[in-house]
C-alpha cells in the first residue's frame, strides 16, 4: 500500500509539471499571436485582394470636394441626395463594382488632427487620389505641402492628383496647378497624373478632358 501511495504521489506530481509545462509553452505561444488591429486589417486586406478587390485612398485638406468627388462616382444616387453631401470628419467607405475588380474608396477626412493618420494608411492601398481645391488659393502652399509629405513615404505609390472646382471663377489652371503643387519635381519612375475636375448640375464628377468613365479606367490601369 505504501509503494502505491508513492507511485500516486509521483504520477500526480508528473502530472502537474508536464500540465504547468503546458501551460507556460501555450501562455507563451498566445502572446505572441495577440491580436491586434493592424494584423486583422492586413489579414482581410489579403483575403479581399484573392476576391478582386483593390483599396484607393481618398485624401485632400478640408473642403477640397472629396466626399462631393465620391458621390460623383456612385451611379444611380439621387441628386438631391448628392447636394447634401457634409464635411467627413472620420472616414467615409464606398464601393464602386466594375467589370474588372470591385474599387473600395476609402476617405479620410483633411482636418488638422486627422490628417497626422494619413501616412498610416497609404502603404495598405493601390492608388492614392489626392483632391485639391483649384480656388482656394491661400491654403495651396498647406495642400502642397501635405502631397509631398505623403510621397515620401511611398515613393511606388500611383497618385492621382484631383484639381477639383474647376468651375469656380478664382480657380487656377491646370498649369498653374501643376506650378503650384510642384509636380515637376516629382521623379519620373512615379506614376503620377493631374486631372482638373468639376462636379457638374448633376452631382456627376465632370472635366473639359477627362469624363467620368475615363477616371474609372485610369484607377483600374493603376491598381
Amino acid at each position: 500500500m505504501v509503494l502505491l501511495r508513492h507511485i500516486s504521489i509521483a504520477l500526480t506530481a508528473a502530472v502537474a509539471a508536464l500540465g504547468s509545462a503546458l501551460f507556460i509553452a501555450l501562455n507563451y505561444f498566445y502572446k505572441r499571436r495577440i491580436w491586434s488591429p493592424k494584423a486583422e486589417y492586413c489579414t482581410i486586406k489579403e483575403e479581399e485582394e484573392e476576391r478582386g478587390k483593390r483599396q484607393v485612398l481618398v485624401l485632400g485638406l478640408d473642403g477640397a470636394g472629396k466626399s462631393s468627388m465620391l458621390q460623383g462616382l456612385t451611379p444611380g444616387e439621387p441628386t438631391a441626395k448628392r447636394g447634401g453631401c457634409r464635411p467627413t470628419h472620420g472616414f467615409n467607405f464606398m464601393s464602386l463594382n466594375a467589370p474588372a475588380c470591385q474599387l473600395d474608396f476609402l476617405e479620410i477626412g483633411g482636418r488638422e488632427d486627422l490628417r497626422r493618420y494619413w501616412s498610416d494608411y497609404l502603404r495598405r492601398t493601390h492608388v492614392l487620389v489626392y483632391v485639391v481645391d483649384s480656388s482656394d488659393r491661400g491654403r495651396l502652399p498647406l495642400a502642397k505641402a501635405e502631397l509631398h509629405r505623403l510621397l515620401k513615404v511611398e515613393p511606388q505609390l500611383p497618385v492621382v492628383v484631383l484639381g477639383n472646382k474647376q468651375d469656380k471663377p478664382d480657380a487656377v489652371s491646370v498649369a498653374e496647378l501643376h506650378e503650384a503643387l510642384s509636380l515637376g519635381s516629382v521623379t519620373e519612375d512615379r506614376k503620377l497624373f493631374l486631372l482638373a475636375a468639376q462636379l457638374g448640375s448633376d452631382g456627376a464628377l465632370r472635366n473639359a478632358c477627362w469624363g467620368l468613365d475615363a477616371f474609372q479606367d485610369l484607377l483600374l490601369q493603376l491598381v
